[in-house]
C-alpha cells in the first residue's frame, strides 16, 4: 500500500488580480504570438509548413507527416507536393491519401494525472506502457506540455496544439511548476534556503530553486519545491547532491493549473474561457474594445484559476491491483 502524503488539501490559486499564485508563478506572463493568437480566434494560423500543418489536425506526428510527403502521399490544390519545407496557407485544400485535411481545431487544454510507471512519450523503444495509451480512446490527438519522469506522478498538461505547447513550456511564460516530494534523510532547511540563489551540477545550473519542509520524520521528510523551469530531473538530481535522494514526487501545479481535486489517472478539460484568461486574450480583447487597437507587447496579467471544469471533461476511476 502507497504512503499517503500528509494531510494537506491541494487547493485552486485564489482569484488575486495581478499577484502571485500560491504555486509561486511569476503576476506577468510572456505575451502570446500573432501566429497563436490567430489559433484561438479562427482556428487557422498564418502560413506554415505541410508537414506541422498535417500534425496540427491531429493527423499524426511532425516526423511521419515528413515521410508521408516525401512519399508522395500528399497534394495540395489538387498537386503533388514531396517536399516538407512547403509553405500551406490557411486556405490551401490538402489531401492526405485522397481524404481531404481537416482544418486545425482552435487550441484545447486538458490536465491529467499521470501516475507513476508510465512514459510521457507516444513511443517507447524499451517497450514500456506510455502515458498516451492510458489516455480515453474518444481524446484527439495530444501533446504533453513539459514531461514528468517515468517513477513521478502528478499533474500534466494535454493540449492539441504544439504552438500553445512551446508558449507554456518556456521559462519566459512565467509559470512555475509546483512539487511535493518524500527524500529520505533529516533535512537541514539551510540547505534548502541556499538553493534560492541557484545550483550548478555536472555542468548544468539550476536556477531559483524554492524548497520548504512540510513534515520531518524520522528516516525521511514532506519537501514542497518550486521550480522556475523544467529541466530534465532537476528535483531527483538536486536532492541526490544534496543527500537526500528522493522516494515519491508529485507535481501539483503548473502556473496557475493544480491538479485540485483529480484521481489518478483521470483527466479533465480546462474551460476555453478560462484558458482565455489564463493566456491574457480577455484582457487583449478588452484593451482593444477600449482603443480601437491591441496594446502591442504588454504582457498579460495573471488572474490565478485552478477549478475544476464544470463541462467537456473525462473522468475515469481507477481499479488498484
Amino acid at each position: 500500500m502507497r504512503e499517503k502524503t500528509p494531510t494537506r488539501k491541494i487547493s485552486a490559486p485564489q482569484n488575486r488580480p495581478g499577484g502571485k499564485s500560491r504555486g509561486g508563478g511569476a503576476s506577468r506572463a510572456r505575451p502570446l504570438s500573432d501566429n497563436l493568437k490567430a489559433l484561438f480566434d479562427h482556428g487557422e494560423a498564418r502560413p506554415e509548413r505541410l508537414a506541422k500543418r498535417m500534425a496540427a489536425a491531429g493527423l499524426c506526428s511532425r516526423r511521419d507527416a515528413e515521410k508521408w510527403i516525401t512519399d508522395g502521399r500528399v497534394m495540395v490544390n489538387g498537386e503533388l507536393h514531396t517536399s516538407p519545407a512547403y509553405n500551406a496557407t490557411p486556405e490551401d485544400i490538402i489531401t492526405v491519401d485522397g481524404k481531404p485535411l481537416t482544418r486545425p481545431e482552435p487550441p484545447r487544454l486538458w490536465r491529467y494525472y499521470k501516475p507513476r510507471g508510465l512514459v510521457v512519450s507516444h513511443r517507447d523503444e524499451k517497450g514500456r506502457k506510455t502515458m498516451f495509451e492510458d489516455l480515453p480512446a474518444d481524446l484527439p490527438r495530444v501533446i504533453s506540455v513539459g514531461r514528468l519522469d517515468l517513477d513521478s506522478e502528478g499533474l500534466i498538461l494535454l493540449t492539441n496544439s504544439g504552438e500553445l505547447a512551446r508558449h507554456m513550456e518556456l521559462p519566459a511564460t512565467g509559470w512555475s511548476r509546483k512539487y511535493r516530494v518524500r527524500v529520505h534523510g533529516r533535512v537541514e532547511a539551510e540547505k534548502l534556503t541556499a538553493l534560492e540563489e541557484g545550483i550548478t551540477i555536472d555542468g548544468i545550473h539550476y536556477r531559483g530553486v524554492k524548497a520548504t519542509i512540510d513534515r520531518q520524520a524520522n528516516s525521511n521528510a514532506w519537501l514542497t519545491v518550486v521550480l522556475k523551469e523544467g529541466k530534465n530531473r532537476e528535483i531527483r538530481r538536486i536532492m541526490d547532491t544534496l543527500g537526500y535522494p528522493v522516494s515519491r514526487l508529485i507535481r501539483v501545479s503548473f502556473g496557475p493549473f493544480t491538479l485540485n481535486t483529480l484521481e489518478e489517472g483521470s483527466i479533465e478539460e480546462v474551460r476555453r474561457a478560462i484558458l482565455r484568461d489564463q493566456l491574457g486574450l480577455h484582457r487583449e480583447a478588452e484593451a482593444q474594445d477600449k482603443t480601437g487597437t491591441a496594446k502591442p507587447g504588454k504582457p498579460a496579467r495573471r488572474n490565478p484559476t485552478g477549478g475544476r471544469p464544470k463541462n467537456a471533461h473525462h473522468q475515469r476511476q481507477k481499479t488498484r491491483h
